[in-house]
């Protein structure tokens, strides 16, 4: 739905801001740009324009988007899109007050991560199959095994996935070398379900999708095409059908960092896997480790258990004393 005259210059203006003065990748921009698009539609529904935007406006927007069951993290991103560009307008004297000011972040913002349980990761990883009997059908199913393996081992993003160098990997030592955001490298290790996926493919597959032709890339589409991310959302979502869920390649990298935190890693460790650079970040994985924190004390701490033997104790004299003093009374 195309937006007012008056708010496509406005929203031009600013994409041109974050692009020039602000330095910020194409898909960066094109993000900002969705979101302050799908306000700028909401507040002209209620005949308003971007700059007459009031916060009650933005408290409603918010509002209908959780009411349409937008995650939590999405509409953290979709406020923060709207700060950056009213803080624009406020130092551009475009507008006297931002509309967005004292808008406390939602408790819902702080939903999990959406993981999948580990059967329903087992029966994605095993999901691809050759549609037909030829060659390139059979080299495209164990790509797309090969990736899957690859991204529930090492947590990576679909942009590394799609950019990983047949340099990168060091299938010898058990690693990958990654390129994330920022363009900050990290070593992402394999297990070895991944690192024999990927050898099947890199031996098997890869030379048929490779048609000759020399390509850096490990991952290949036929006629030796680069893929795309659309492409790796497809082959994820086709993989995920049978569990009857809407799985995204995201959903793949919180669940080997869910998963790593059941059995115990610690965050340091899972912080490094997923490239965050602040710690805070990996620390929404912790709830998942809080049972398994609670079981093992219990377990071992001797001062957990010396408690719960006084308590029991406790309890046993209390008994023997109610008796007693019914023998008494008769």
């Amino acid at each position: 739905m195309p937006v007012r005259p008056s708010n496509e210059k406005l929203l031009e203006s600013f994409t041109a801001y974050l692009k020039v003065e602000k330095g910020l990748a194409r898909l960066s921009v094109s993000a900002y740009l969705s979101d302050l698009l799908q306000f700028a539609e909401f507040v002209e529904q209620r005949k308003l324009t971007l700059l007459s935007a009031r916060r009650e406006e933005v408290r409603g927007f918010l509002q209908q988007l959780f009411a349409n069951q937008v995650d939590g993290r999405s509409v953290g991103r979709k406020l923060s899109a709207l700060r950056h560009f009213y803080r624009y307008l406020l130092l551009d004297d475009l507008i006297q007050h931002n509309p967005t000011l004292n808008i406390d972040s939602p408790k819902q913002w702080k939903v999990l991560p959406k993981a999948l349980a580990r059967d329903e990761m087992e029966t994605v990883l095993h999901a691809p199959k050759a549609l037909a009997d030829t060659k390139i059908s059979r080299a495209l199913a164990e790509r797309d095994r090969a990736m899957l393996e690859m991204f529930y081992a090492g947590a990576l993003r679909v942009s590394e996935m799609t950019g990983v160098k047949l340099e990168d990997l060091k299938l010898d030592l058990g690693y990958a070398l990654v390129r994330g955001k920022g363009d900050k490298e990290r070593i992402v290790p394999l297990g070895r379900s991944a690192m024999e996926a990927l050898g099947h493919y890199l031996s098997e597959a890869r030379p048929v999708l490779a048609a000759g032709k020399s390509v850096p890339y490990i991952f290949l589409g036929s006629g030796a095409r680069k893929l795309s991310r659309q492409r790796v959302w497809q082959m994820v979502r086709a993989a995920a059908q049978a569990t009857g869920r809407s799985v995204s390649p995201h959903m793949l990298r919180h669940s080997c960092a869910t998963h790593m935190v059941e059995n115990g890693a610690d965050l340091r460790t899972v912080q490094t896997i997923l490239g965050h650079s602040d710690i805070s970040t990996t620390q929404v994985y912790t709830h998942l480790a809080l049972d398994r924190l609670k079981n093992v004390y219990l377990q071992h701490h001797p001062r957990a258990k010396a408690r719960e033997a006084v308590h029991h104790g406790d309890t046993e004299t209390r008994r023997s004393a109610k008796g007693n003093a019914g023998k008494i009374r008769a």
